[in-house]
Order: structure tokens, then sequence, then C-alpha cells
């Protein structure tokens, strides 16, 4: 189906402000759910902020992973028999989007969990199953995943103990001393396009 530009814009911009509010809806809902299952574990609840918030920056990494491998079979096959318009990434754009059956979202779930299972920041062996997380991981990969069909795409960053605080990429959780200049951990990645912050973060700060 061919689509003129300013079609393909108001589409683009219309799904883009939908997966930017589920990602809020996300770390609003799925993502405290997720916390309440894993205190039931674990009583560190700082260590139960960073296992979430690992799970956030590998849903994203593992994501684009296959979405990269998923464009680059799309592209092969569809230049076979294409012809313009619309030129070919932007077809393979289209089909991507209106063949959601592409993305294997169960194994990228399966990936996520064998990634933090290695990961030493959240312990080694690890302390639960992260499986017990796995709806929320589902929910991040496949709004990730989907934020890649976006142009330009959305992708969250990845902070580093002990930066100094930015108040335009991060708010502070309210159990914060707020008056530290430095960030303790991380709670949530701000997600951004183009290098500017879209949604903002969550971090703990303390003296």
């Amino acid at each position: 189906k061919n689509c003129s530009p300013a079609q393909t814009k108001r589409v683009n911009s219309s799904r883009r402000a939908c997966l930017i509010a589920r990602y809020s809806f996300i770390f609003a809902h799925e993502r405290m759910d997720a916390e309440a299952t894993l205190r039931t574990f674990i009583c560190d609840m700082e260590l139960v902020q960073r296992i979430i918030y690992i799970a956030a920056l590998e849903c994203f990494r593992v994501a684009k992973v296959a979405f990269w491998k998923i464009k680059t079979t799309v592209k092969h096959n569809l230049s076979l028999t294409h012809s313009e318009p619309p030129p070919i990434d932007v077809a393979v754009l289209d089909y991507i989007i209106y063949h959601k059956d592409v993305y294997d979202v169960f194994e990228s779930v399966h990936e996520v969990i064998c990634a933090m299972d290695m990961n030493p920041k959240i312990s080694y062996p690890p302390v639960v199953d992260f499986v017990v997380i796995s709806t929320l991981i589902k929910e991040l990969c496949a709004v990730a995943f989907a934020m890649q069909t976006l142009d330009p795409p959305l992708d969250v960053t990845c902070g580093i103990d002990g930066e100094l605080f930015n108040r335009t990429m991060y708010y502070r959780s309210s159990d914060s001393d707020h008056t530290a200049g430095y960030v303790a951990y991380h709670v949530w990645p701000p997600l951004m396009e183009n290098g500017v912050v879209i949604v903002k973060g969550e971090v703990v700060t303390r003296s």
C-alpha cells in the first residue's frame, strides 16, 4: 500500500505518540508489578530496582539486535521483486510494521533472561529466577522493537553509577537525598530520540 509523504509522517507521528505513552505506562504499572513480585524473594530494595533497570536496558539491546536481523532479511527478500515507489527502506519498515509476527518476542524474552543471569551487577549466580518478571520483559521487548520502526527510532541510554545528577535526563526517586549531586544507582532509563530526552528516567541520589 502506497502512502503520500504527508500520510506517512502523520502515521509515524501517531505511532510515536502511542509508543511513548506505552513506555510511560510500563514504567507506572508493569514495573511496579515486577517490583512487588521481586520483593517477595529479595529484601534489598536497591537490588530489586537494579534488576529492573538492567532488565530494561537488556530488553532494548536484544530487541534492537532482533530488529536489525529481521530488517536485513526482509530487505533482501523484498529487493528481489521491489520496484519504486516507495523506496526499498520505506517498504521494509512498512512490511515489518504490518507483519508483526516476523518478531518472536518470546525468543527475545529468553535472551534477556539469559543475559541477566550472567550479569555480575545483579549477582551471579542469580538470586532469583528472572522468569518471574517475564511479563515486564515481554512488554519492554515489544515496545523497544516497535520503536525501531519509527523514523527516527527511539532508544534508551545507559547511565553510570556515580555520575553527576542531570535534571534534564532524570527524576529523583522519592527516597533520594535531594541535596546530593551524584547518582547512587539508576531505577529507570530515559527514553531518547536523536540524543534528546523524550521521557525522563529515574535515579536514586545519595550523599
